[in-house]
């Protein structure tokens, strides 16, 4: 599928694929009788029907997991808005393909084929301060890239990015399209100084300002305020809905990308789960406004799709148990209703 238009994602979203019932009724049937009291093993349970759900099978599996991180770098960048310079994006992206960076090690340690895909590095969006970020049709090819990576048979995807300033450009999607203003969404982002906050958040504010009359437009927000790192997930998210692919997303990056997405359609991220809460200032609110409980709190902050990593080891647990464990009868072992 192209999207060749804004409009063609709005039409996608009002009419999304969903997952099916009947798989997570099947699921849910085994948990009860499995060897074990109903519901002990709390949201290994849930993930377990979740991905029965999403994936339209008897039996979940997860022989084929990726990671796709997306790298872009950012206009507003010049406002010094963070405490590396832009050409970190690039350096961290040879690092990623030298195998030198924490996601490489927890995507092997989570049996996972590692994507990354940079995007026109040598070409920052605009400052948002004073112009889009992003034209329309910008944003449409950074969300076709973002489509076109994802594999057609993979069972699990986990989406994550790395891009100087966009902390800056996630806090003002989230402030555009959720309220607040800068200081309920910006924080320190890489570990910006008390200046550099200041200067973060007058950015923010000045491009709230600058864009005042598209805010009631989710696409229109992610084009002026987004990236196209941030496009591309949200493209990601989009083909693995169409393929039943369930996604593990990763931190407020990640997730404000897609939240111009859940802003056209309250069910658009059904099919995607919080692999963990960021320690980036934020996070936990925007997980709050999406209805997303995240499976966990390492106080993390790196980016890169390492939370969202670590969750997949907590999807192949959930798995192994739902999979592996013996029935009552099997186990010859009276369950709760005999």
């Amino acid at each position: 599928m192209r999207f060749a238009s804004l409009d063609d994602i709005r039409a996608f979203c009002r009419d999304l694929p969903d997952g099916n019932e009947r798989f997570a009724d099947n699921a849910a049937q085994r948990q009860q009788n499995l060897t074990k009291p109903p519901g002990s093993l709390g949201r290994l349970e849930e993930l377990a029907i979740w991905l029965a759900q999403r994936q339209a099978r008897e039996r979940p599996r997860l022989d084929r997991v990726t990671i796709a991180v997306f790298a872009g770098n950012h206009g507003v960048a010049a406002r010094g808005v963070s405490a590396y310079p832009p050409s970190v994006t690039a350096q961290m992206v040879a690092n990623f393909a030298a195998g030198g960076a924490a996601i490489n090690q927890i995507a092997k340690a989570a049996s996972a084929e590692l994507q990354v895909v940079p995007i026109e590095l040598q070409r920052p969006t605009r400052d948002f301060t004073a112009a889009a970020a992003m034209s329309a049709d910008e944003l449409l090819a950074s969300v076709d890239i973002g489509y076109r990576a994802v594999p057609e048979n993979c069972d699990l995807l986990a989406v994550g990015e790395m891009g100087i300033a966009n902390t800056t450009a996630a806090a003002a999607l989230c402030a555009a399209l959720l309220g607040g203003g800068s200081a309920r969404w910006a924080g320190r982002g890489t570990g910006v100084d008390d200046d550099g906050l200041a200067r973060k958040r007058a950015a923010i504010e000045a491009a709230l300002k600058f864009h005042r009359e598209i805010l009631d437009d989710p696409l229109a927000v992610a084009a002026a305020l987004g990236g196209r790192e941030l496009a591309a997930i949200s493209g990601a998210v989009l083909a693995a809905r169409q393929r039943h692919i369930p996604v593990m997303l990763d931190g407020f990056v990640a997730t404000a990308a897609v939240l111009p997405l859940a802003r056209l359609n309250a069910l658009a991220l059904d099919h995607c789960r919080a692999g963990h809460v960021s320690a980036e200032s934020g996070h936990s609110d925007l997980l709050r406004e999406l209805k997303l409980v995240p499976l966990l709190d390492l106080g993390m902050r790196l980016g890169e799709a390492s939370g969202a990593g670590v969750a997949i080891l907590l999807a192949r647990a959930a798995l192994a148990c739902h999979a592996g464990m013996a029935t009552f009868a099997e186990a010859g072992v009276a369950g709760a209703g005999d």
